[in-house]
């Protein structure tokens, strides 16, 4: 099931998407309006909207949002660091969470800001010290993500939370897709629509199992929370005016412009 968080005449509510579109589009999409909410027994209301009439949200508004840094060798690699011996966690503050067409603002503070595809777990009910055989059971679904890093910060600071949780930093949509096997899917960006990043989840140095005990053993993840799984090779700098989009394959795009910040 594609999970979305919308808008439509001041109202907000979660909906159940139905139909197929051609790519890049929202024609033949409908939703179905939830009763309740994802994160417990709901029920689908049988009242339907058409995708375009309302305004899509980020799928969730999480408590946090746990990124995952060099979990592809290939993106370590590119940057000059050798894979860590233990996963690197880092956060992300809710205010950087944007949703699909939601614009990401140039930070003031950085010249070099690079785009991130990623995917993204969605957690769906309350845990702590998971083993590794119940990690798939505390997860809702999976969602685009976009670790959106202000590079030359990142470099200058040795530590990660400027430049990796500015405001708008943190893209996450169209939808959380609850029914998909992320073991090796595959991973795409493209910048005014030229592909930059190409790869593949089959490729993460460790496993969303893995993350979710390493994460968990240090805190309670709460329903919504988010873990970024770290991004394949291929980063690069995005420029106000352009335009970014993550494709994950069986999940869809997440598409946002880049403007400065005002």
């Amino acid at each position: 099931m594609r999970i979305a968080r919308f808008s439509i005449d001041g109202n907000v509510a979660f909906g159940a998407v139905e139909g197929e579109s051609p790519p890049g589009t929202t024609d033949g999409l409908v939703l179905d309006i939830i009763k309740g909410i994802p994160f417990a027994d709901f029920e689908l209301s049988g009242t339907k909207v058409p995708l375009s009439k309302v305004r899509l949200l980020p799928p969730v508004l999480p408590n946090k949002v746990v990124g995952i840094g060099r979990n592809y060798a290939d993106h370590a690699a590119e940057l000059g660091n050798d894979v860590p011996d233990v996963p690197v966690a880092f956060f992300k503050p809710s205010t950087s969470v944007i949703g699909p067409g939601d614009a990401i603002a140039y930070p003031s503070f950085s010249q070099e800001v690079h785009y991130e595809a990623e995917l993204a777990v969605v957690i769906g009910r309350m845990c702590r010290e998971v083993p590794r055989e119940r990690a798939r059971d505390v997860i809702l679904g999976y969602t685009c993500a976009n670790d959106v890093t202000a590079r030359d910060v990142q470099r200058r600071e040795k530590q990660w939370a400027r430049a990796k949780g500015f405001d708008s930093s943190c893209p996450l949509g169209p939808w959380v897709e609850t029914e998909l096997d992320p073991s090796d899917l595959t991973i795409q960006c493209t910048v005014n629509g030229e592909q930059r990043q190409l790869g593949r989840t089959a490729e993460m140095v460790r496993s969303i199992e893995d993350l979710i005990v390493h994460i968990s053993e240090a805190m309670t993840l709460l329903p919504g929370d988010v873990i970024l799984t770290g991004t394949p090779a291929g980063v690069g700098p995005l420029n106000v005016g352009d335009e970014v989009a993550v494709t994950i394959e069986g999940i869809g795009t997440l598409t946002n412009k880049v403007i400065k910040r005002g």
